[in-house]
């Protein structure tokens, strides 16, 4: 008979966290790449996802809550980051010109950067729920979930914003 030494709800919740952000977080970066435009910034939301799931472990009833509450996370995140380059935009005396670094222009095809284009100038729920359903591959019931919306609101919202990409990618 071996002797097991005993394991901690810390050392279990780590191991939890550990074992997400290996095998989640390159997803929950694209999810932010996609939502805000650059991929610094989508690395700091996806790190401030997790650091908040780090916090509040303990209030969370079920590990297996963790990954739909980061990716929560990760969305409202993003829709901060939104929220504050838009009052800065705002005061901004003129518009600076985002030069694309060496590595986006690389990693990005034509069809990509205009796929990518299209999406920054539609709103942003809609933007969310293209990015959510089509590059996240959520359900309707993730989707509702982590917006904080009825499915139905997601279905209408997701046709609309089809509607929406597609008349952008015509013009």
């Amino acid at each position: 008979m071996t002797l097991r030494p005993a394991v901690s709800a810390t050392e279990i919740s780590e191991d939890v966290l550990g074992h997400l952000y290996r095998t989640q977080r390159l997803s929950l970066v694209r999810l932010a790449f996609l939502l805000v435009g650059d991929q610094a910034t989508a690395e700091d939301v996806v790190q401030d996802a997790f650091t908040a799931v780090c916090r509040r472990w303990r209030t969370l009833d079920d590990s297996t809550n963790a990954l739909p509450y980061i990716r929560r996370a990760v969305v409202n995140r993003a829709r901060s980051v939104l929220r504050r380059r838009r009052v800065a935009d705002a005061f901004r005396p003129e518009r600076q010109h985002h030069a694309e670094s060496a590595e986006e222009t690389v990693l990005l095809a034509v069809e990509h950067r205009t796929l990518l284009a299209a999406l920054r100038q539609m709103a942003p729920r809609q933007r969310e729920v293209l990015v959510l359903r089509y590059w996240a591959g959520l359900s309707e019931a993730e989707i509702a979930e982590t917006m904080g919306i009825s499915r139905g609101a997601v279905k209408s919202m997701a046709h609309r914003s089809i509607a929406a990409l597609r008349k952008r990618l015509e013009d």
